[in-house]
């Protein structure tokens, strides 16, 4: 799609990504961005640097994906939709019920939405989740769906919503584009305490900066692709950009970094003198997966640029100089 002009609604666009995603966006001739966000995760601080840009909206009648009549609004007169709504992955562990209202219901009427608003295209935010442990390395797009916990069953749900009403209404009047992406283990600054895996990054530097040992759970062998998250704005402009549809796109580096290579670099960055600690694991969902990028960077002209040493760089620098809010997202998890 050529996005010159064009009308943007980015449903979840105070998160993590949907934040990124939209600073991504102003960076373009785009005509207007509209924001819907419940704010139950998301925050205005994260928009702090587009919250002056005129062409930036937030829509302020009660942003939740569950009212129909509010998606229809929201979407009116949009050229485009970015999907980063959901539950995260612990929440669908301890509330499938919720999980399945909120992230499988929930896009099925973002879907209706943008059929019956004539939207054009879709960017759905899918997961590595879906794939589960790998049953092979590097894991390309048409690894198997090995997962085995919710929140990868309502990602796949999703990615199937997408193709099903896409075959159903392709050639019709109300025909849409989409892509789908499969972020693989996302950080960097605004992240906060919520993810199973990169929670893992703030929790070593909260003991780094108490003097405690880091722990890592069990023999810090496991091993994941972690993305930084302004590289995920960046390809989620890309894929609303790229002229492919009904297509699914790893989100990632290609790159493995095991947990205790990841505490060790951490402990060096910060100039610690402490000694990782070892803890018997009381739950793990996924202890291997590396993701192949070569399909975003043929299609989408997408590859991720930033070096983990210093994605963390940028990330450390962040929760130094937001402290009070990261002790907010930090109480938030704990209650």
């Amino acid at each position: 799609m050529d996005i010159k002009g064009k009308k943007f609604t980015v449903v979840g666009g105070a998160g993590l990504i949907g934040s990124h995603t939209v600073e991504e966006l102003l960076k373009e001739d785009v005509a207007e961005v509209t924001i819907f966000d419940n704010f139950s995760r998301g925050s205005e601080e994260n928009l702090a640097d587009v919250i002056n840009d005129p062409r930036l909206k937030i829509y302020s009648l009660g942003a939740n994906i569950m009212h129909t009549d509010h998606l229809d609004a929201a979407f009116k007169g949009a050229d485009g939709v970015f999907h980063f709504a959901a539950l995260w992955l612990l929440q669908c562990y301890d509330y499938p019920r919720s999980a399945f209202d909120v992230n499988m219901a929930g896009t099925f009427n973002i879907l209706e939405a943008i059929i019956n608003n004539g939207v054009k295209k879709l960017v759905f935010s899918s997961s590595a989740s879906v794939y589960g442990d790998a049953v092979r390395e590097p894991m390309d797009e048409d690894h198997p769906y090995n997962n085995q916990n919710f929140y990868g069953a309502t990602k796949i749900a999703g990615e199937h919503m997408c193709r099903s009403l896409f075959k159903r209404h392709q050639g019709t009047d109300k025909h849409f584009d989409y892509a789908g992406l499969r972020y693989f283990n996302v950080y960097g600054p605004r992240q906060d305490y919520h993810g199973a895996y990169i929670a893992v990054i703030m929790k070593i530097l909260d003991q780094l900066e108490s003097g405690i040992a880091p722990t890592i759970y069990g023999d810090g062998s496991q091993a994941y692709d972690f993305v930084y998250v302004g590289d995920c704005g960046k390809a989620n402009v890309a894929a609303m950009k790229g002229n492919t549809t009904d297509e699914f796109y790893n989100v990632c580096t290609g790159h493995r970094t095991s947990i205790k290579d990841l505490a060790n670099m951490l402990i060096e960055m910060t100039g610690s003198n402490l000694e990782l600690s070892f803890q018997e694991a009381d739950q793990m969902f996924v202890k291997n997966r590396i993701g192949a990028p070569e399909k975003a960077t043929a299609d989408l002209d997408f590859t991720a640029s930033m070096k983990l040493e210093e994605g963390l760089k940028q990330l450390i620098e962040w929760r130094s100089s937001h402290k009070d809010e990261v002790d907010q997202r930090r109480k938030a998890v704990e209650g």
